[in-house]
């Protein structure tokens, strides 16, 4: 099997180890190209055996599955590049939200999917998010769902609410960490309590909350209330939380979708020039 990858910065290495590691990938079959050499170089050092491509075509050709991990804006050049070495067997994947399945299809002569990674399916954990292209059989879908499920729990999305499920999977993780940094602050400054110590009870108790979650299972609401009672500490404290956060995360998607709703214009246009 030939795997390749096109692009080599944080997700693609990212996706690369986190393969390879759970012995979902061998080193020797994967082909690595980039810009500049010196990432794909780097890489291979990490992963004995790795190959790194002279270019995109060389990663392309004849490989089983082509992974895309570039910027959107990067797509229209690569994919003007690699079109007339790509065959009709050959699956492409793109980890890049806002560049359409439609549009690859139309581009590109090749087997779609759109697969969206979390830097969290680095150590295993998280969601990857599937959305299939038309020419996709169902071998083929068995075999990605097998190749994502060694790195992460693969779940299917419409590619209409690609945006709202990246939010949660994959901005979510910097999103939580923003306020696990201000709660690890907050027990620093207010007692005095060593930061070393602060941040290992905070890690701790995100990963229990997550297990408890799943596995019990139970909604968060209803962890709430395990943790809670009435006219108790942390009952008081959640209402202090809630008032100062009430609405915040309506406000951080309608962020992100004004700028997938730019990136998406963006992207199109790239794409098919008027």
């Amino acid at each position: 099997m030939k795997i390749g990858f096109i692009g080599a910065g944080s997700m693609g290495s990212l996706l690369v180890g986190a393969f390879v590691r759970a012995g979902a990938m061998q080193p020797d079959d994967i082909c690595v190209s980039t810009r500049t050499s010196g990432k794909a170089v780097r890489l291979a050092d990490e992963y004995p055996g790795m190959r790194v491509a002279s270019s995109n075509n060389e990663a392309a050709s004849g490989a089983d599955y082509l992974f895309l991990c570039i910027k959107p804006m990067d797509f229209r050049g690569v994919l003007d590049e690699i079109s007339s070495t790509l065959t009709p067997e050959q699956i492409v994947i793109s980890i890049t939200s806002p560049v359409k399945i439609s549009s690859l299809e139309e581009l590109l002569p090749c087997k779609i999917a759109k697969i969206i990674p979390s830097v969290v399916n680095a150590v295993g954990s998280g969601a990857s998010l599937f959305m299939w292209g038309t020419r996709l059989t169902e071998a083929d879908r068995v075999a990605l769902w097998d190749l994502f499920t060694a790195i992460s729990r693969p779940i299917v999305v419409p590619e209409e609410e690609v945006r709202v499920a990246s939010d949660i999977s994959s901005c979510g993780p910097a999103f939580l960490a923003n306020l696990l940094e201000q709660f690890i602050d907050a027990a620093v400054m207010s007692t005095g309590m060593e930061r070393e110590t602060a941040t290992a009870l905070a890690c701790e108790m995100m990963l229990g909350t997550s297990r408890l979650l799943l596995e019990l299972p139970c909604t968060p609401a209803e962890l709430q209330s395990k943790v809670s009672v009435p006219g108790g500490i942390t009952a008081a404290a959640l209402e202090v939380l809630s008032q100062s956060t009430r609405g915040v995360f309506l406000q951080v998607l309608g962020t992100t979708h004004e700028k997938f709703a730019e990136d998406l214009d963006r992207v199109d246009s790239s794409l098919f020039p008027r």
